[in-house]
């Protein structure tokens, strides 16, 4: 029958079904949706923001109240002590960079540096410059990186603790799965690990990359105890509305240190204009919890649709879900190639254009994406992608409203049936 393609019929059956299997998941996130919705609006009435605030400035931005206001109200959602909000993170690898950069510059208790779980997102191997030479690389720059391997498809507990060191200065801990089949950690995972560094070395940094991870849960990292985290504007935080941009959460002399590296020595966040104003950021982050919501919904219905039609997915249907991303393993690059090509033809922006694998900036591999989305490269729009090399995993992450994400994975599934 699989064969045959999606006639009307069938394409009727694999989308009531797909609904049927992933309507028990819908209803876990929606309270933590609300939540976490009351708690942005609690920020915005705390920090008194008003209209003035969405202003933008010119030059060197000096005052920005917006630019002020809009560090405030992270800092406040995120429970931290201290925020960088900005449009010139270029995205969440910049901020992430930055953040470590700043981390290690300022490294008198160590030169080391742990990624705790597995291997880093591609873009952050080459901020690390461990699979080839980087100009500017951490490892250029003469610390010592070290990476402690899964077990079992997961974290090591043991492994990280033994791993830590007098000369350890941070632990990076990446919420998401990457481009990996790994499980996504958990607030109580992360704790977990912060725990067993902290007890080793009270003294290192423990620093969560958030990216994908904001508004899954009730908490955030640095409630987990995690010193410093960092994710991209064009992401979760952003809610689909966020035209650029990344931020810094954390522990204020650690934030301090991340705004020298972005600017300048004794300029750090005292300056950095943004002429088109702020509206979108602080509108985004109000609409974040309910866009988060809609993507993980889409997340679980694509991973239903992919069981439906015999492949492997990460996670399943029926897991629990502390990020967006969906994988699906097919079983080649082709069928890689069709799947974005059934996507895109339902995406709102360039949905004529024919998706094949290129070279993207830090990549070693070419990269295939099916993405006509509003904001380049948002990934809290639907769109799907990943590395041409075996497993010939598919990574399909955001959707602003969940029948974008409906409509998107069933054209997928009837390109990848057609070829069949």
């Amino acid at each position: 029958c699989l064969s045959r393609g999606l006639g009307d019929v069938y394409k009727r059956q694999i989308r009531s079904k797909a609904l049927e299997m992933a309507e028990p998941q819908f209803k876990k996130f929606e309270p933590i949706a609300l939540a976490n919705t009351k708690k942005v609006l609690e920020a915005f009435k705390e920090c008194q923001v008003s209209d003035y605030h969405f202003t933008g400035t010119t030059g060197y931005g000096y005052n920005d109240v917006g630019r002020e206001k809009l560090d405030e109200v992270f800092a406040y959602v995120f429970k931290g002590e201290k925020a960088l909000v900005r449009p010139h993170f270029v995205s969440g690898t910049h901020a992430l960079a930055t953040t470590l950069m700043a981390i290690m510059g300022n490294g008198s208790k160590g030169t080391e540096f742990i990624y705790a779980v597995g291997a880093p997102y591609d873009t952050m191997q080459s901020v690390i410059g461990y699979t080839r030479p980087v100009k500017g690389s951490l490892i250029e720059k003469g610390f010592t990186y070290t990476e402690v391997p899964l077990n079992n498809n997961t974290y090591d507990l043991d492994a990280i603790g033994q791993a830590v060191n007098s000369n350890t200065r941070a632990v990076v801990i990446q919420r998401s799965r990457g481009y990996s089949t790994r499980e996504p950690l958990s607030i109580a995972d992360i704790k977990a690990i912060v725990d067993v560094v902290k007890a080793k070395n009270p003294e290192t940094i423990c620093f969560v990359d958030n990216c994908y991870g904001e508004f899954t849960e009730l908490q955030e990292p640095l409630e987990a105890g995690a010193d410093i985290m960092a994710g991209s504007l064009i992401k979760n935080a952003g809610g689909g509305l966020a035209p650029t941009g990344g931020y810094i959460v954390g522990r204020e002399d650690l934030v301090e240190d991340a705004s020298y590296q972005l600017t300048a020595p004794g300029l750090g966040d005292h300056m950095g204009s943004y002429a088109p104003g702020y509206r979108l950021f602080f509108q985004g982050l109000f609409m974040a919890p309910h866009v988060v919501l809609q993507a993980l919904k889409g997340a679980v219905y694509t991973a239903a649709v992919g069981e439906l039609l015999g492949y492997e997915v990460f996670p399943k249907v029926n897991a629990e879900r502390y990020d967006l991303i969906q994988a699906i393993n097919l079983k080649n690059g082709e069928e890689m190639e069709h799947f974005c090509v059934g996507m895109q033809a339902y995406s709102p922006v360039d949905a004529h254009v024919h998706p094949i694998p290129g070279d993207m900036p830090g990549y070693e591999d070419k990269i295939i994406m099916a993405g006509g989305t509003f904001v380049q490269g948002s990934s809290i729009e639907l769109s799907a992608d990943g590395p041409v090399r075996p497993p010939y995993t598919i990574f399909m992450q955001g959707g602003l409203v969940f029948e974008h994400s409906m409509l998107g994975i069933l054209g997928a599934a009837e390109e990848l049936l057609k070829h069949r």
